[in-house]
């Protein structure tokens, strides 16, 4: 049913702004991080809940569905136009910072406001840019490499090289544990401790829609607007 507009401009609505495949996308990515970061754990000896042949296999399995997520999920974000979703943009981004820096300690408002075309704020923007587009494929690139050891070992002098792929693979690691827990902390900013996690859960957010926006939502998917 749709809402009557008391003044003009941008209407604030609960749509779904995260689609079935988003939401698969992003949890079934966050399983498979969390096993990859024990299993890799243990692999260094941080723990010994498993063993090393265990854990191997954990984590060779993991990487390997993690990777073919990657690529089905790389395909959907061109074939859907997601992808500038992703772009930077200046605009904004020093009002988040200065925001998440102290703003929010002293219970200023959020001063990015979501819209139906841009779901995440600059800053947000810059950082899912960085996962997808540099720690994403310096892990799972360093990790073929590194699983494809066999084949080239006897090709290059000394252990260079090697040594050289473990810090790379182990350097990415450590930095996408550092995104998901700086990920998991900015969950907990939102209006209630689970206001983001449930959002991602069923896929609504409360948005800025234009009047041409939200009528074109009610006629052809009213589905997406409660």
């Amino acid at each position: 049913m749709a809402t009557e507009r008391t003044h003009p401009g941008p209407y604030k609505r609960a749509v779904r702004i995260y689609s079935r495949y988003e939401r698969f996308w992003h949890w079934s990515q966050a399983l498979l991080i969390a096993i990859l970061a024990f299993s890799g754990f243990g692999l260094h000896g941080t723990h010994n809940l498993m063993s090393f042949e265990t854990a191997v296999g954990v984590h060779t399995i993991a990487a390997i569905v993690l990777i073919v997520l990657w690529i089905f999920t790389t395909f959907w974000h061109f074939t859907t136009g997601q992808w500038r979703q992703y772009l930077p943009q200046r605009a904004g981004l020093f009002d988040v910072i200065r925001f998440y820096a102290y703003g929010i300690l002293m219970g200023s408002p959020h001063p990015y406001h979501k819209t139906l075309r841009r779901k995440q704020n600059a800053l947000q923007s810059l950082a899912y840019l960085t996962f997808m587009v540099i720690i994403g494929p310096a892990l799972w690139s360093t990790g073929i490499v590194y699983l494809a050891y066999p084949l080239w070992s006897d090709l290059v002098t000394g252990q260079w090289f090697f040594v050289l792929v473990v810090f790379v693979h182990t350097a990415a690691a450590f930095l996408m544990v550092t995104f998901v827990v700086i990920h998991v902390y900015m969950t907990t900013t939102g209006k209630t401790l689970t206001h983001y996690i449930k959002t991602m859960i069923t896929g609504y957010e409360t948005v800025e829609l234009s009047e041409i926006e939200e009528k074109y939502l009610e006629e052809t998917q009213p589905d997406m607007i409660r």
